[in-house]
């Protein structure tokens, strides 16, 4: 893609530290982050956003309300059955599930929107170490940019705008103030 470029940067706000600015390709967005800020010591369950280098995977999409987001990242549509893994003690920790499923999980198809768009983050996959973080998503956000649960969200146009400039390999790093 042209102009496609392979670093986000994400830097939490000294002064608001749920909230932070992402730059990419000189441009700089507003962005919600985790309800505990940024942590470089992720546990399952502490609302912390990982600081950190993170490949962006893949995106998913919800096909029945977006089209589908112009980016040379591999793109898959959001059905209602999946869902995601955030249990620490399941074979299937921190990996895309179909429900029903059995133990603790997200569910991918979600009436709120912050997933309507959804870039998978390669936080704690390869591999996935039980009780160190899981769903780590990059995301929409909510219009007033509440925290997120450790997730990195910004708004749907900038989501758009930032996939349209990155290719496969693209890195988001995420850093405190």
């Amino acid at each position: 893609m042209k102009n496609a470029v392979q670093c986000l940067e994400v830097r939490q706000l000294p002064w608001l530290t749920t909230r932070g600015v992402l730059t990419i390709s000189g441009i700089t967005v507003p962005c919600a982050l985790g309800r505990s800020g940024v942590t470089r010591a992720k546990r399952e369950g502490d609302g912390a956003t990982p600081a950190g280098s993170f490949e962006l995977l893949n995106v998913y999409y919800r096909a029945d309300r977006r089209s589908r987001p112009r980016t040379a990242l591999p793109v898959e549509k959001l059905e209602r059955q999946d869902g995601w893994c955030d249990d620490p003690d399941h074979p299937r920790y921190n990996r895309p599930v179909e429900l029903p499923f059995g133990a603790s999980h997200e569910k991918m198809w979600r009436d709120d929107r912050l997933y309507d768009i959804v870039v998978v983050l390669d936080c704690n996959m390869y591999p996935a170490v039980p009780g160190r973080g899981s769903a780590i998503f990059f995301h929409i956000a909510r219009e007033d940019y509440t925290p997120t649960e450790g997730c990195v969200a910004v708004s749907p146009e900038h989501m758009r705008l930032i996939l349209s400039k990155v290719q496969p390999g693209a890195v988001m790093t995420v850093s405190g103030p």
